[in-house]
Order: structure tokens, then C-alpha cells, then sequence
């Protein structure tokens, strides 16, 4: 979702007693940054940790922290109602556990009972503290009641400690703020399939034949579909996170045979399938069951194709889906991209040259060639999430005229 449309989107970021409370600050920035409102209510004891004049610095309004504000009599009543939506990062295992109970005891848990608009919640705790029974049903508890939540990482903790519980990634946390503001985007109410990363065909227990494939475009795609609206399911064989959204469903894989099974299952229940993910074109035929060694000689493989996944999807498409397939290519890349585009079937096709400096593979930025039925879009060299708007703008036309086509054939009949 562009930033103009987020502009008259209100949110509510709560902000805890924990010591990584500093990185509630880059989430205040970076939505600022994309055209959010931003109201900061910190918690009294989040005054131990960080300050009411940076975030008001940065906020579009003065930071609170008290229910008893002398200028405003109820002011929990008016940040609840006027909010689209409230975030609390970091949410401390004591403010979840008051939030479950019901509590209002300062003006943040105060809005949070005062608010109708969905919650969002980013804890951040030592490890004992997450793992604990109590935490661990005070947000079942939570998600039950609809509440969302961004799971901690793990990493480096306070007093030298590593762990699971330390707080999400400022940039996750906005990736999927700008995701649940985005409900009512140009995809809203739409299913989007995305597949993402390179497969890995075994050779032996511990070998595999792969490509160079990041996923990063395939992520951006998930990440910009959920922010216009969609539901997404991403099929994904890279292992890194991904940030937990109420609209996102991931599966990972690793084989073409694995992302064939999971995007045949997905294909049936959406509106658009994104085919970013680099399939391997060959597998081996026969797998060896123990790690094969150099005692054994050179071993002599064998291969066979991999199934041509993009192909099967068009065969078994719904009436009005649109089917996006992706192509990394070296030479002649848009007259091969062309090529495929009517070979495959598909309704869009986007190619990179992926010997180009920047483009494609390890990078985070992309250059592509849009592929349409009677034009092309030439999408110059930017960050894998301009790419992916691109390609999104183009889907959500297709969606358009697929509409009116429905509409004017139920006028005929």
C-alpha cells in the first residue's frame, strides 16, 4: 500500500516497560515514514527506558503516559475510538498477562478496552519468561479474542543472555502494521498464491542440486499483497522467518515435487498465483541413501526433468484466476520471456536479466520486464519492493477487467 493511502490511517503505538523499548522508536519512524498517523501512549514505567520528547519528536502527535491528563478528560475513550489500529511493541509478559485479565490501570491498557479496532501485539521477554506456561496462555488467551501478534526472535538479550523472546525486527513489525492497514486495499478480500525461492533436489543425505535464488522477491510480493489487502499464502523454501500477519498462511517446502503438491493445494482457493520461485529444471533420478564419498569414485548422476509447475497450474485454472510466472534469463531475456508467456499460458510473465549488475539473485533490488498480452512494462533498476507493486498494479488490472467481463456476461444472460 503506497503511503497516500495509509495517510489518514490512525495508529496507537503502545509502548511497555522493557529494555527493548529503543526499538519502539524505529517502528514510530519508519510508519511516520510510510504516511501514518501516529498517536505514541507509553506506560509509566516505559519512562524508566525511554522519553515522552522523542517520541513526540518523531510522532504526528504529543507522546502520552498518564490517564489523567489535565487537558483531555478521557483521553483512553478518544485514542480507542479514532484508532484503526493499536500496537503495543515491546508488550512485556506483565502488560499481556493485565491486558488478558481486563485491566485498565494506565492509559494504555486503558485504550486497549476502550479501542474496537484490532490489536496488535509485539512481546519482548528473557527466554524463561517466554517459554513460561502462564505467558504462553495468556496469549492464547489473546489470539482467541483476535488479537495479533508478531512473535519474538531470537537472539541477543539483555545482560549478555541469548535466546528466543527478543523483539521482532522494527521492519517486521511495520511490514505487517502496513499489512492489517492495508484490509481495505484494491486486494482486499482476495486470495494470492506466492511461491518463493529456489528448490533443492537431494543427491544424497547431505548434497543437493539448487540455484542462487534468495526468495527476496518472492517475500516482497507476499509482504506488498498482504498490505493491498489480500490473503496470501506464501510457499517458500527459504528458511529464514517471516514476520506472523492474520492474512498470511506460509508453507515450506524444499523439492519442486513438494512446491508442486503445496501450490496445487493453494491454486484452488486463489484469486492470483505468483510463480516467483526458481524451480529447479532437473532432479536426479536415483537419491542415495548414505552421503557419498570420495572412497566411492566420482559418482555418475543421472537427471530428469523436474514437473513443470507453472504449466500444471494453467491446465487446472479457475475461471478469472490470473497466473503470473516469473523468468530469469541471460540472453535475449525478453524475447525468451515473450516466448514463454504464450507457451506457458500465463497472463503476465516477468523477466530479469539476472547478468545485469544489481539484478535478481543476492541482491535487494530488481530490474524487470513485465510481459502482457499486446504491451511490456519496463520496471528500471529499484528495491524488490517497487518490483513487486509493479507486478501487483498490473495483477490488480487484470482482476478488474476479469470483473467487468463477469459482470457484462450475467448482463447478456
Amino acid at each position: 500500500m503506497a503511503a497516500s493511502e495509509t495517510r489518514s490511517k490512525r495508529v496507537v503505538l503502545g509502548v511497555t516497560a522493557g529494555i527493548s523499548a529503543y526499538k519502539a522508536i524505529e517502528v514510530c519512524r519508519r510508519l511516520v515514514d510510510a504516511g501514518v498517523h501516529v498517536a505514541p501512549v507509553l506506560t509509566p514505567d516505559a519512562l524508566r527506558f525511554v522519553g515522552v520528547a522523542t517520541f513526540s519528536a518523531l510522532a504526528s502527535e504529543p507522546a502520552q503516559s498518564t490517564l489523567f491528563d489535565a487537558s483531555q478528560a478521557i483521553p483512553h475513550t478518544s485514542l480507542g475510538q479514532s484508532a484503526d489500529l493499536v500496537v503495543v511493541a515491546p508488550a512485556t509478559a506483565d502488560f499481556l498477562a493485565r491486558y488478558a485479565a481486563g485491566m485498565a490501570n494506565d492509559l494504555l491498557s486503558a485504550t486497549l478496552l476502550a479501542t474496537r479496532a484490532p490489536v496488535l501485539v509485539c512481546p519482548a521477554m528473557h527466554t524463561e519468561m517466554w517459554e513460561h506456561p502462564s505467558v504462553q496462555e495468556t496469549l492464547a488467551t489473546l489470539v482467541r479474542r483476535g488479537v495479533a501478534v508478531v512473535p519474538p526472535e531470537e537472539g541477543a538479550l539483555a545482560a549478555g543472555d541469548r535466546g528466543i523472546g527478543r523483539l521482532a525486527d522494527p521492519a517486521s513489525i511495520v511490514a505487517v502494521v502496513l499489512g492489517m492497514l492495508g484490509s481495505n486495499g484494491d486486494l482486499a478480500g482476495r486470495r494470492v498464491a506466492v511461491s518463493a525461492g529456489g528448490t533443492r533436489e537431494p543427491l544424497d543425505p547431505v548434497r543437493h542440486l539448487s540455484n542462487r535464488s534468495s526468495g527476496k522477491q518472492g517475500h516482497a510480493l507476499a509482504a506488498v499483497a498482504l498490505r493491498r489487502g489480500a490473503e496470501v499464502a506464501l510457499v517458500t523454501t527459504v528458511g529464514t522467518p517471516v514476520p506472523a500477519h492474520p492474512r498470511l498462511s506460509v508453507v515450506r517446502v524444499d523439492t519442486a515435487a513438494e512446491m508442486e503438491a503445496a501450490m496445487a493445494i493453494e491454486s484452488e482457493k486463489a484469486d492470483v498465483i505468483v510463480m516467483a520461485a526458481a524451480v529447479a529444471d532437473f532432479r536426479p533420478v536415483h537419491v542415495a541413501g548414505r552421503k557419498l564419498t570420495k572412497d566411492d569414485g566420482i559418482p555418475e548422476i543421472v537427471l530428469e526433468q523436474t514437473p513443470d509447475i507453472l504449466r500444471g497450474l494453467v491446465a487446472h485454472r479457475r475461471p478469472g484466476q490470473v497466473i503470473v510466472g516469473f523468468a530469469a534469463e541471460t540472453d535475449e531475456p525478453v524475447a525468451r520471456a515473450r516466448r514463454k508467456r504464450e507457451s506457458k499460458g500465463v497472463d503476465l510473465m516477468v523477466v530479469n536479466d539476472v547478468g545485469a549488475p544489481g539484478v535478481g539473485f543476492d541482491h535487494d533490488t530488481n530490474a524487470v520486464t513485465i510481459i502482457k498480452e499486446s504491451a511490456e512494462r519496463e520496471v528500471p533498476l529499484t528495491s524488490k519492493e517497487a518490483v513487486a507493486e509493479a507486478v501487483l498494479d498490473e495483477v490488480v488490472e487484470l482482476l478488474d477487467r476479469n470483473d467487468g467481463a463477469d459482470r457484462a456476461r450475467g448482463e447478456d444472460s
